[in-house]
Order: C-alpha cells, then structure tokens, then sequence
C-alpha cells in the first residue's frame, strides 16, 4: 500500500486525512504541523511516521524532546516541511496559505503525487505548478469537495467535448445579507457555516466568497479551462457538489452528503472507491435544492478573484496575500468583516501588476500585498 505524508497535520483536513488513514490502514511516512504539538504529539504516538516536521522553531525543540522516548525524528523549520512532504508516495498537502506551496513545489520535485487540499497553491502559483507535475509525470488530485466533483464528472470523458464547469457555493452564512449588513458582522457569525465543518480560515472564506473565487482560479489551472468556461452557482444544502456541461448540452453533476471523508478518501484511494462511514444522500429527506446567483456587490471578494484569473500574472498572488494578512486581523477582532475586502482592494490597487515567471515572482508579490495591508 502507497504511503502519505500529511502536511498540515492538525488542521481540519490533516486530522480528517488521519481518520481516514486510520480506517484503511493507510500507512503514515511523515507528518507536518506549525505549531500545535500537543496534538502532533498525539498523532505522532498514535501513527509512528519516520519523520515529524514543526515549522515554528521553538514549537519544534520542545516536540524533539517530547518525541525522544522514540525513534521518530523531529526536523524544525520549513525546510523540515519540505522534507515531511517528499517522503511519502503521496503527499497531502492541507496545510493553510501560501506556507504550503514551496513543500508542494518539493514534493513534484521528488516524483511525488499530490492530493490537493492547499488552494493557495494553484492560486497564487498555477502557471508554475502545473507544468512542474506534467514535467515529472505527477499526478495532482483534489481534495476539494467541488474539485473532486468536476474530476469525478470527467473521469473517462474527452476533454474536448467540456462546454463549462459549474462550480457550486452554499453561499455561506451571510447569504442574502446586503453589503452594509455585513460589514459589522463578528468572528463567531463568519464561523457559524451552515453545512461545513471547515478550518477558521477556509470558513471566513466562505463566509466573504473570497474562496469560491480562489476555487475558480483553481479550476482554471487544473482542468485547462478559459475564464468564460466556468460558472458559479449557488447550491445552498451543499448536495450538488459541481457539474460538468457538455457540448451536446447534457449536465453531469456529483452528488453527496457534505462530509469531507469522501473528497478526502477518493484521492488517497482513486481510481478505487472503497467504504466510507460519511453518512449516505438520502433523496427522500431532500424537501427542495436551491440554487441562486452570487452577488458580486455584497461580496467583492468574489469578483477580485475572477478578475484576477482574467489578468493573470501576478494579480492572484497579490489578492491570496492581501486575504491573507486581512483574515488573520479579522480573526484576532482587529477589523470587522466589511474591512476584508477593503484590504484587498487597497492591495490591488497599489502593487503594480507585472508578470509571473519564477517562485521569486510569486513570493515577491505575496509579499508586497501583505505589507499593503499591514500599513493600510
């Protein structure tokens, strides 16, 4: 049985991603966290990998004491990350932010699949990314519930023949709500999604649409698709996962109850499909699905996604930092909601777009829109 490595441990994904490991009996080569050892500690005890990884340097010398009963090493910094990443078969990367792509960048370096659940990755550094894996013959499989689908609905078909993907968003929870409603809204209300249960940052994403946005730029560069051939539609109970539309018209869409583990255990098994304990879409409790269009006016984040992916270069770079830094201050009560896309726009407008061709370029760009929005 192939072996992962787990970046990102201890967040929502990783502790899934463990579950589900745990369950198959899927073997664990290395596992990676920023900082909560406590609970690194545990999955270290628990699953035995060969190498833990601990980004924040002080975090990782008290793990390596912690961890000196056994034989497992301890690497410190994010160097170790990049290690933890490339020695497993595959490498699941959950970790948050743009902290995940250089380990992700490693592991194609090293041959390594890759299930994708680090959104940051594609959107600020797509153009890069891709054609590394395609170089070095690495697959790349979502772990994203709407990317998952669309990779479900495509599976044995011709790619030739895909009019448009359509994209589904519960909307979070504040949809409905105008632009000045929300713009008071507090950390608990952000956090209260109404079919998720997601990571702080990934559900003030969802809360502004700023991750429905991030999701269209990662469908652009995964499935080679133009701006124009993606569509967003708001599915509020999070059954329709995302379809498919077909030059002869037909739709084809994935459908399930929305439970992380089935994403989560698709891409760790495809193209097997195995028993999942997530719990089944009972179509006779389905009262009615609804569906809407996002609102670009109450929701800006969206729109300065999109508009990213159509200037390319370096403007997703510039959006995914300035999110960043603005969902952190939102996070520790420092704005209010309405200030996130604020910080954003702030950050557009006074880094000069320019083109990307190196991962200099990307970080440069990171970089800059995160001091924009600090000295905002």
């Amino acid at each position: 049985m192939k072996t992962i490595s787990v970046l990102g441990s201890t967040g929502s994904i990783g502790t899934q991603t463990l579950d589900v490991a745990a369950r198959l009996g899927i073997p664990i080569a290395a596992l990676s966290a920023h900082s909560s050892i406590e609970l690194l500690e545990e999955q270290a005890r628990q699953f035995h990998p060969g190498f833990v990884a601990v980004s924040d340097c002080e975090a990782g010398r008290t793990l390596r004491l912690r961890l000196s009963d056994t034989d497992i090493r301890v690497g410190i910094g994010a160097e170790a990350v990049e290690e933890a990443a490339c020695l497993g078969d595959t490498a699941v990367t959950a970790m948050v932010g743009i902290a995940g792509l250089k380990p992700t960048l490693a592991a194609i370096s090293a041959g390594r699949d890759i299930a994708l659940a680090n959104k940051e990755t594609l959107v600020c550094a797509g153009e890069l990314v891709m054609p590394a894996a395609r170089e070095r013959g690495v697959s790349i499989l979502p772990v994203d519930s709407e990317h998952c689908a669309i990779f479900q609905c495509l599976n044995g078909e011709d790619r030739k023949t895909v009019e448009k993907i359509i994209l589904t968003a519960s909307g979070g929870p504040f949809y409905g709500m105008s632009r000045e409603k929300s713009y008071s809204l507090t950390r608990a209300d952000a956090l209260r999604h109404p079919n998720w249960a997601m990571g702080a940052k990934i559900t003030v994403d969802s809360a502004s649409l700023m991750n429905k946005g991030f999701e269209f730029l990662e469908a652009m560069h995964l499935y080679d698709l133009s701006p124009d051939q993606i569509e967003i539609v708001i599915q509020r109970e999070s059954v329709i996962h995302s379809a498919v539309e077909f030059s002869d018209g037909s739709v084809m869409a994935q459908m399930g109850s929305p439970d992380m583990r089935l994403p989560i255990q698709y891409a760790l098994t495809y193209p097997a499909r195995l028993p999942c304990p997530a719990p089944r879409l009972d179509f006779r409790a389905l009262t009615a699905l609804h569906f809407g269009r996002p609102d670009p006016v109450a929701f800006p984040c969206l729109q300065y996604a999109i508009d990213a992916a159509r200037a390319g270069g370096n403007r997703a770079a510039v959006v995914n930092g300035a999110n960043e830094v603005a969902v952190a201050r939102f996070l520790r009560d420092e704005i209010p909601f309405g200030r996130i896309p604020e910080l954003v726009a702030h950050a557009l407008e006074v880094v000069p777009a320019s083109p990307i061709c190196t991962l200099s370029d990307v970080l440069a760009a990171d970089r800059a829109a995160r001091e924009a929005v600090w000295q905002f």
